[in-house]
């Protein structure tokens, strides 16, 4: 029994490694992701008073503090019992889908358009962002822009480009300018240009990585997102949408915020991440996605008419249910173009500059759970407080967690379809990294376990034996 270690996994968003391993043969018998950083925001947070967790959970992440600030704030407003106004709702989803966008330029541009761009198999010292922009200038300016674009509506909004105070318990802090909303609004055209280009060039490109498609990750999951009353997608706020990948709903429309009644968590002895399951086809069957691939699978539409057409091509091409992670990369410029014009819709309603943004109320119910999308998928926050506001107890869901399993599953078949014998070239071994690229894990948001952290650690001998090993 031999092993092959890749550490650390390149071009993710966070510290994890791979570790494959082999027969006597040469031929893969397992793999495994881990994730080997830890964040204990769920312990750091206890005896905060409940209105500073928004501004402390943005913290946990520099990529997408939004998506914590929104989920946050939710949760503590079911501490409060309160309703925020609808102005302060759109405020709120203005700055979400602006983070989506900055968060899926940056996954789709800098860290994997290299491998679809120059390959799979391209040199590595050149695959890279700056190998894009020799490669392809157009390409790299695209990208730099549109990440741009949504860090500076993010500034423009919250005051800072990184973790705004911005959205608070009860609404948002201030309301918007009218110079601040035709400032978002002129510079929506060149972004809706260079999102168009981008499209255009990935679907001219896609029979390329028609092998990688075929492998990464593919296979039958569970799918679960956000959706509004009418089946648009949600990002902000929606009930909760479960299918499987023939379609069949195991939920629809439900409040997702006593996740407790049907998922699950559990932690693994060889990873800081802890992996979450459909409760009601147990452990570890109970596989599901989220993110950018599942929530096109679960909405009936997207909402705005151009979106709606790239969806349906996509789905005219790959199938209603596509079931690869190789997929998440379409995805995420479908819904980018979707959120450039959702963004350009809120901020063109005229009651939009409403100076009424916040409701506030103490504590008067001792647990708040708060639900959103993130980026990278369904975004969980549910704290308890004491009668003085004080939190007592936290526990984060987060995307990648949800994520973990086929994670997990996609790299073996990854591993099983590319590594062969002891001669290993590194394009295999970048298409292993690679799947696990397509889900754009976000590792600082994902470690916070439950109760005690498990920790293995083992020394094997030369013939693949355990010498000793330590746990806690």
């Amino acid at each position: 029994m031999s092993e092959i270690i890749i550490d650390p996994v390149t071009r993710i968003e966070g510290h994890s490694r791979i570790s494959i391993q082999l027969d006597e043969q040469g031929q893969v018998v397992d793999a495994h992701f881990h994730v080997t950083q830890f964040r204990g925001f769920e312990r750091i947070c206890q005896g905060r008073p409940f209105h500073e967790m928004p501004s402390l959970m943005a913290r946990i992440c520099g990529i997408c503090p939004v998506s914590h600030l929104i989920a946050s704030a939710k949760a503590c407003e079911e501490v409060m019992a309160v309703s925020i106004p609808p102005v302060a709702v759109r405020l709120r989803r203005v700055m979400n889908l602006a983070q989506i966008v900055q968060s899926h330029a940056l996954s789709f541009f800098h860290l994997s358009s290299p491998d679809l761009l120059l390959g799979f198999d391209a040199d590595a010292a050149g695959r890279n962002f700056f190998g894009v922009a020799e490669a392809a200038p157009q390409l790299a300016l695209d990208g730099v822009a549109m990440r741009k674009f949504g860090q500076q509506i993010i500034e423009r909004l919250g005051g800072k480009r990184v973790h705004p105070g911005w959205i608070v318990p009860g609404g948002v802090s201030r309301p918007l300018a009218a110079e601040q909303r035709d400032e978002i609004l002129a510079v929506v055209p060149d972004a809706l240009e260079r999102i168009r280009r981008t499209l255009a060039w990935y679907k001219a490109n896609v029979a390329r990585w028609v092998d990688e498609a075929s492998t990464f990750a593919n296979f039958q999951t569970l799918y679960m997102g956000l959706v509004h009353e009418n089946g648009n997608i949600g990002y902000s706020d929606g009930d909760m949408r479960v299918v499987d990948g023939n379609g069949r709903l195991l939920a629809d429309h439900r409040d997702p915020r006593p996740y407790w009644d049907y998922l699950g968590e559990s932690v693994v002895p060889w990873s800081y991440l802890k992996s979450t399951y459909w409760k009601e086809f147990g452990y570890p069957d109970g596989i599901y996605r989220v993110g950018p691939l599942a929530r096109l699978n679960v909405v009936d539409r997207l909402g705005t008419p151009e979106a709606d057409d790239e969806l349906q091509l996509y789905r005219d091409r790959l199938g209603r249910y596509p079931a690869s992670s190789f997929y998440y990369h379409h995805a995420r410029l479908i819904e980018i173009l979707h959120c450039i014009h959702s963004i350009a819709e809120n901020l063109s309603d005229p009651g939009i500059l409403d100076d009424r943004v916040r409701a506030v109320a103490e504590p008067n119910r001792p647990e708040g759970v708060g639900v959103s999308e993130a980026p990278r998928g369904t975004l969980l926050h549910h704290y308890r407080v004491d009668e003085n506001g004080s939190v007592q107890w936290a526990n984060l869901i987060i995307a990648t967690g949800h994520n973990n399993m086929a994670m997990n599953r996609g790299v073996l078949e990854v591993a099983r379809k590319y590594v062969r014998g002891t001669q290993i070239p590194e394009g295999m071994l970048n298409r292993v990294e690679a799947v696990i690229r397509c889900f754009d894990p976000c590792l600082s948001c994902s470690t916070h376990a439950i109760g005690e952290m498990p920790l293995q650690v083992q020394l094997l001998g030369a013939d693949g034996q355990v010498l000793d090993e330590l746990a806690r």
